[in-house]
């Protein structure tokens, strides 16, 4: 069922649009959370928790586009629920992903301040932006949908080595990248 359908049952306030919803995205949903919080049952109350805030939410939203959305709600959700339970352990790709970027970002930079952070957030945006399709699409699913190297590496149908390197060599443009437009490392 297309996106526009989907949203219009849940404006019309019919049930069966959490059952598309699920259909169509719960994979994704559980993939996403699962790779922050690497447990199933706090991943699977997170999917339900994002199909509430959704039937809450539209209407009055009527997101576009609408998988971006659920994705940014389902991360959002996981999120906090790793963070409720897992305070200084580390043990999901969230945890890795994130350090993975530390190098690209000096450890004494001060983004406390707001004005920083939010150049950070453009610059990284441009960034991705001007990157070609098949690096962002790389970069997009290790560090936004947090999926795991090796099954990337899977479906790309090379070794997990091999998909690191590619991630290594994207993370070392973004540093070279931040560098060149004045950003401290």
């Amino acid at each position: 069922m297309e996106d526009q359908k989907i949203i219009d049952l849940y404006t019309n306030r019919e049930e069966r649009a959490i059952h598309e919803t699920d259909k169509k995205y719960g994979r994704l949903c559980t993939s996403i959370s699962m790779g922050i919080l690497n447990d199933i049952r706090d991943s699977e109350e997170c999917v339900s928790d994002t199909w509430l805030t959704l039937w809450n939410q539209i209407p009055p939203k009527k997101p576009n586009p609408f998988k971006a959305y659920i994705c940014r709600i389902i991360k959002n959700l996981s999120l906090k629920r790793y963070e409720y339970h897992h305070a200084k352990k580390r043990n999901s790709q969230y945890d890795l992903s994130l350090e993975e970027l530390e190098e690209c970002i000096s450890k004494e930079q001060n983004v406390e301040n707001q004005i920083e952070l939010r150049e950070l957030k453009w610059l990284i945006a441009r960034f991705i932006e001007n990157l070609p399709k098949e690096k962002r699409i790389l970069l997009l699913r290790r560090y936004w949908f947090l999926q795991s190297v090796s099954e990337m590496a899977r479906d790309y149908e090379i070794t997990p080595k091999n998909m690191s390197v590619k991630l290594l060599r994207i993370r070392k443009e973004l540093k070279e990248y931040l560098k060149e437009e004045g950003f401290e490392i």
